[in-house]
């Protein structure tokens, strides 16, 4: 299947440029160049993944990002931006996106991050479908979380993540592990993306977050899951 995308740039010169390599690569591409297009389009078509230009006319990219999860919107955001801020990057993941790529960049690595990000959100879901630890329980055939028999809104990859640590449960993972795992990424880095997913996920399924049950940190390696 020829995956969708839609490419939202509004620098002419690098929307065609990215477009014409990406079709390249065989997969479908659509444009926008301004935010509320990309919004319009969003909803009113089905794309398999966004790439997201944060610096937009009519709408940011993340005002983008935070409409598109609201309404309900799952496809993987990968956001481009200049900015080489943490806030910015840590307020497009919190918003919803799924990985971020700061310009300029090289075109293997961003068809990279494309790929792995298509790679986890629409590869078959484990075997065994339905999980409970408490009050929690986890369906893999729904893409469904409940707590108390109420639904629990993850954004994409807070879900990737808990059903990653469900899979490893009893295993101390590494975050270098998890980040190569999940994000796909390959060279050493000192990024806090694992421990502010994590952070957000015991916010939604822990008791006390200050004192977790399930999702307990390993001092000096990272992260296991213990029911």
């Amino acid at each position: 299947m020829r995956r969708k995308i839609l490419l939202v740039e509004d620098d002419p010169g690098l929307r065609m440029t990215l477009a014409d390599r990406l079709r390249k690569e065989q997969y479908v591409v659509e444009t926008a160049s301004t935010g509320g297009d990309a919004y319009r389009r969003g909803l009113e078509e089905s794309f398999d993944l966004f790439l997201l230009d944060l610096m937009l006319p009519e709408k940011s990219g993340l005002d983008v990002c935070r409409d598109l999860r609201q309404q309900g919107i799952s496809a993987p955001v990968l956001i481009l931006t200049a900015r080489d801020q943490t806030v910015d990057k840590v307020l497009g993941l919190k918003l919803g996106a799924d990985d971020y790529l700061t310009k300029p960049f090289e075109m293997l690595e961003l068809l990279a991050r494309i790929e792995a990000l298509l790679r986890r959100a629409y590869s078959e879901q484990p075997r065994s479908g339905l999980h409970r630890f408490g009050e929690i329980e986890v369906d893999f055939r729904k893409a469904e979380v409940t707590r108390g028999g109420k639904k629990v809104d993850l954004a994409a990859k807070e879900y990737q993540l808990l059903r990653y640590f469900l899979e490893h449960r009893g295993e101390a993972m590494t975050r270098e592990r998890i980040l190569k795992d999940i994000w796909d990424y390959r060279s050493p880095t000192t990024t806090r993306t694992v421990d502010v997913h994590v952070a957000w996920l015991r916010q939604k399924l822990e008791d006390d977050p200050g004192q977790p049950r399930w999702i307990l940190t390993v001092h000096g390696t990272g992260y296991r899951f213990q029911d």
